[in-house]
């Protein structure tokens, strides 16, 4: 889309905010998104339209409600566009629920634990050279809280310069002490019913940020073969994508047993050696016994399925304490788990590489089973390596004590409510998806090894007249003198002979995240919102959350409330830049909303890269990537309404979105387009659209009027089939036609000579407004500051005034089909000729055809890409030649033609 500078224009009017906009001024002669979208938010905001309260006052109200709450942001930084299509689907949808329903759509922030952390140290370490540890742990969670009211304002500011209608006095955050209170109870609830437990178990651990991580912070980085890699903690690039082989040697006989890996340093917690019961080559070796070169220790050679025997040696390695497979391996068999890792050193005793970095100890096992003439080689490997999302660290499967939810029955539920219709998944492909995943569930670890987020409430028990200090005792409660009363009833002492320490972890992010539906609305208190808005009518969020959040708001919401959190879950796609590549900081391809509203320079952009919390080396690639992507004077002003627009034109549920400024840029030629079409009615004189009566015009002008009407009847005919569905792009692709092509390109060319003519230019001004105003309403879900400013022009012209509820388009009925009579297809048509007989109220066939092909040579005028075809030829029989040899004037105004020339052509 080819762009040209427009000219800014700003309303000057000083009006005090939450006062209503002054829509009297003259009609400026361009759009301009600055001009449009100014003082109409804190309008809304301060009237309450936002708010279900505000269902009270709607004569057109129904006894229904529909609630749904935002997924909250990580206070981590600044929304992105895929936060834009979130706010621009929901949106759309709580708008379009407004007309009647009483409505709550609740905002709110999520306190995100590891990524907030992570992003605090990082800005403490580059600003003032610290680092977490350099603190207490007041200190730097005081650090944390200055970060989320800076963040938490920012993105509450993006979210009302989207237009996102949120019910701001309802808005919480995750670490509000009313939520916080929620998650205590949730905790509190789980462990008294047995789902939470502490046991040793196998967890992704971050060495970097030294605590362990959920399965949605676990990147995979396929690796083709042998890459050096950087890895925090290590001055040099670490080796991956090869497969090490190793031989044990046969116990008590000649012969060895080789197995390959891609870890060679975790053999020194090696307990057994697996083969599969029917490989052929190691049927003499079951039941036998192999030494550990590096130990005095013998590992037994085992059986069993799991084994693949394609792969590498068909022999493997079994190490329970670092490794998931083989910690499954470890329990069918009775297996010991040695733990050899400690963070990121090697850390048992009695082997030599005790203090050794994890990698570089690596390079000392090779070398060492190089010296034994045990080293049978080592290959390129294709594999996927485990990476951090949050720190690039690799990661480590640790064996750490934790607290874990059971998951197996809550799984079999959430697997229940599916498959028995009381749960829609939208779209439904991803059902198979989650039966599947939920099937296979592990249960959960919830504790993470930080300083923000919620401290567990639960506290290690010291008896003063103990002497076991290895037995770990441990009571929980919703607050300190609670857990004294439960640890002096479990162990039966006084409570003055204990001592409770609170365990230092913190609960993870998704565990108070996926409180969100209810604790939202006050549980566990039976607050009023919860007994009217919970269940939530629906959740839409991204695809890519369907198990880490959906997943476990479903299964707790089900434990906690006894009901389903909702009763339907959206899914959408991803958005992705314009290459197909996921947007990432590191390349340089996250936009802000922001920047594609108000325009931005390239300059501006690699300042703010430059401002941002990316290392140098990930800052040039980043500016590289801006230079390469992007148009030199940057991204132009587009607006609010063309950025939802273009959003929501896209097929959201199926293929990710690969999103460019230029589709943007074209919707925002589609807002200038509607601009100019409402400054051309209102260009006219006034009229009272209520008079509609007592005309008495030719059939032939009627037949056009009629044509638009029923356009207008199909299109809101498929805005509301269109959101029933959820296919907001059909919604979207329909008003995009009808305005730009049946209303501008066709009824509009056709009219401009009746308009300077006396006689009839009142009923298609009544008709033209008729369009407009309803289309406008059809258009507001997806462009509220667009069209609330011309709808209020349109509201002067109606002769009305006043600040009442109904002074808003966006509190509006929204058109339904039903309003409008089919086959008449609209009450204007009999209002505006009352006197013409019935038979000249149906429009006949070969007008239907003459329209149609009206369109057809537009089309392919258009598709021709040149402006210079000034001429058309149509050759045909028949009605609809008569129709176009007759209105040969009409066709070549609406076809933008010059000259049109028909020729009968006899049929055979």
């Amino acid at each position: 889309m080819k762009w040209s500078e427009k000219e800014r224009i700003a309303y000057s009017v000083s009006t005090p905010p939450g006062e209503k906009k002054d829509t009297t001024l003259p009609f400026p002669s361009s759009y301009s998104p600055e001009y449009v979208e100014t003082s109409w938010y804190p309008w809304w905001e301060k009237e309450g339209f936002f708010t279900p309260e505000i269902n009270d006052r709607l004569p057109h109200a129904v006894n229904r409600s529909f609630s749904m709450c935002i997924p909250p942001p990580n206070v981590t930084g600044t929304l992105h566009l895929g936060h834009a299509l979130t706010v621009a689907i929901e949106d759309a949808l709580v708008r379009w629920r407004m007309q009647g329903y009483k409505v709550v759509w609740v905002p709110g922030c999520d306190h995100a634990g590891i990524a907030t952390q992570t992003v605090v140290e990082r800005r403490l370490f580059r600003e003032r050279g610290k680092r977490r540890q350099d603190l207490s742990r007041e200190e730097f969670l005081k650090e944390v809280w200055t970060w989320k009211k800076e963040k938490g304002e920012e993105i509450y500011h993006q979210l009302r310069k989207l237009g996102a209608s949120l019910d701001w006095s309802r808005a919480c955050f995750t670490m509000d002490p009313g939520f916080s209170s929620a998650v205590t109870e949730a905790f509190v609830r789980l462990c008294d019913s047995g789902l939470i437990y502490r046991s040793e178990g196998l967890v992704n651990w971050s060495c970097a940020l030294e605590s362990a991580i959920s399965d949605i912070e676990v990147d995979s980085k396929q690796l083709s073969g042998r890459t050096l890699l950087s890895v925090p903690g290590y001055q040099n690039r670490v080796e991956f994508g090869t497969m090490v082989t190793f031989s044990y040697p046969i116990d008590g006989q000649d012969g060895e047993v080789s197995v390959s890996t891609t870890r060679p340093e975790t053999m020194l917690g090696d307990v057994a050696i697996a083969v599969h019961p029917e490989d052929p080559r190691y049927q003499a070796v079951h039941g036998k016994q192999c030494r550990h070169p590096f130990a005095d220790r013998l590992l037994p050679i085992i059986t069993d399925t799991m084994v693949d025997m394609e792969l590498g040696t068909g022999a493997v390695k079994v190490t329970p304490a670092h490794d998931h497979t083989d910690f499954l391996l470890s329990q069918r068999h009775s297996l010991p788990r040695l733990t050899v890792i400690g963070g990121d050193e090697m850390s048992n005793l009695s082997l030599p590489s005790q203090g050794v970095k994890r990698f570089d100890a690596r390079e000392q096992v090779i070398d060492a089973l190089t010296e034994k003439m045990l080293f049978r080689g080592k290959r390129d490997h294709a594999m996927s390596l485990p990476v951090c999302s949050r720190s690039g660290d690799v990661i480590e499967p640790l064996l750490k004590k934790q607290w874990f939810v059971r998951c197996g029955e809550m799984a079999r539920r959430a697997i229940q409510a599916v498959d028995e219709g009381q749960l829609e998944i939208i779209p439904h492909f991803y059902t198979k998806t989650w039966s599947s995943w939920l099937s296979n569930i592990s249960d959960w670890c919830i504790s993470r090894q930080l300083w923000w987020g919620h401290q567990i409430p639960a506290y290690r028990v010291t008896l003063s007249d103990s002497t076991d200090t290895q037995e770990e005792l441990w009571v929980w409660g919703r607050s300190e003198e609670e857990a004294r009363e439960r640890a002096a009833g479990k162990y039966g002492v006084t409570a003055d002979t204990i001592t409770l320490t609170q365990d230092p972890d913190v609960l993870d992010t998704w565990f108070s995240s996926g409180l969100f539906p209810f604790a939202m609305l006050g549980w566990p208190q039976q607050t009023s919102d919860l007994r009217q808005f919970y269940p939530n009518t629906i959740l839409e969020t991204g695809s890519d959350l369907i198990f880490f959040w959906v997943a476990r708001m479903v299964m707790l919401g089900t434990e906690l409330t006894g009901q389903l959190p909702f009763k339907q879950v959206l899914l959408h796609s991803l958005v992705r830049d314009k290459h197909g590549r996921k947007m990432s900081k590191s390349l340089g391809n996250v936009i802000d909303p922001l920047d594609v509203i108000s325009g931005i320079s390239l300059e501006r952009l690699q300042e703010k890269v430059e401002e941002g919390n990316l290392d140098p080396r990930e800052s040039m690639v980043a500016m590289e990537a801006q230079v390469s992507q992007l148009p030199t004077p940057g991204i132009p002003e587009c607006g609010t309404d063309a950025l939802r627009f273009a959003l929501c034109s896209y097929k959201a549920q199926g293929e990710d979105i690969s999103l460019s400024v230029s589709q943007v840029l074209s919707c925002r030629h589609f807002c200038n387009k509607m601009w100019q079409t409402v400054r051309f009615t209102l260009g006219n004189d006034r009229f009272l659209p209520c008079q509609l009566g007592g005309l008495n015009l030719q059939p032939s002008g009627y037949y056009m009027d009629q044509w638009v009407c029923s356009r207008l009847y199909s299109t809101v005919l498929q805005c509301e089939q269109g959101f029933e569905r959820y296919e907001l792009h059909s919604v979207t692709a329909a008003l995009h036609s009808f305005w730009l092509h049946s209303l501008c390109d066709i009824y509009l060319e056709c009219i401009k000579p009746v308009l300077s003519q006396d006689s009839g230019k009142q009923v298609v001004r009544a008709v033209l407004y008729h369009c407009v105003s309803v289309s406008l309403a059809l258009l507001s879900p997806f462009m509220p500051f667009l069209t609330e400013e011309l709808w209020q022009r349109l509201y002067l012209l109606r002769g009305e005034s006043g600040d009442s509820a109904g002074a808003s388009l966006c509190l509006q009925p929204y058109p339904q089909s039903s309003q409008l009579t089919a086959p008449d297809l609209t009450v204007l048509a009999v209002r505006c000729y009352p006197s013409l007989p019935p038979r000249h109220l149906q429009v006949p066939g070969h007008f239907w055809g003459g329209m149609a092909l009206t369109l057809t040579l537009r089309s392919n005028r258009s598709q021709t890409c040149s402006m210079g075809l000034r001429s058309g030829l149509f050759a045909g029989h028949g009605r609809t030649l008569t129709f176009l040899s007759c209105r040969k004037s009409l066709t070549e105004r609406a076809a933008w033609l010059v000259s049109l020339s028909c020729w009968r052509v006899m049929p055979g």
